[in-house]
This record gives structure tokens, sequence and C-alpha cells, in this order.
């Protein structure tokens, strides 16, 4: 297999993500960041021209419930703590000058 990365990038790698390098796992992370760049290499070989993006990996479809009120809200039940209510606005102090 040609490796993409070596020790050198790996290091490289490690010190801009600022991730802490383990020399003596360095030949693992190695050659799994080189299996990962070989699949990532096959991949990009593929003829993908005809294929539709999707929004979800499954085909799924969002089931939509109906836009009715359910609830209603008082509100003179609402502005009973609010220090400044008149005609159904909230006066508040003004806080920017």
């Amino acid at each position: 297999m040609n490796d993409l990365v070596n020790e050198t990038t790996l290091v490289e790698l490690s010190t801009l993500a600022a991730l802490p390098f383990e020399p003596d796992k360095s030949k693992a992370t190695l050659d799994a960041l080189n299996e990962v760049l070989a699949l990532v290499g096959q991949m990009q070989s593929l003829d993908v021209s005809n294929v539709r993006p999707l929004a979800h990996p499954l085909e799924r479809h969002q089931t939509l419930r109906a836009d009715s009120v359910t609830e209603t809200i008082d509100p003179s039940a609402l502005s009973q703590n609010a220090p400044l209510y008149e005609a159904g606005l909230y006066f508040v102090p003004k806080v920017i000058e």
C-alpha cells in the first residue's frame, strides 16, 4: 500500500491539531490513517454524476401534524406580575441610552 501519511506528517498533524503524539502508537495510527485515506481514494474514483444528494441517509418523510390552536393563554393572568402593562403591551425600563 502506498503510504499517504508518514511519521513526519503525523507529528506535524498532531502538532497542528493540538493532539498528544504517542510515539509507541505511531505505527498503528499511521496504518489506520493510510487505510482511511486509501478508502477515500477509492471512493473518489467512483462515478456519482447521476446520484442525487440526500437530505437524510434513509428514505424517510417527516409526518407533519395539523397546525391548529390547542391551548389559549389568558393575557390578564400573565400581566398580573408585570409592573407596567396597558392595552396588551408590557412596558419595560430603557436599558440602552
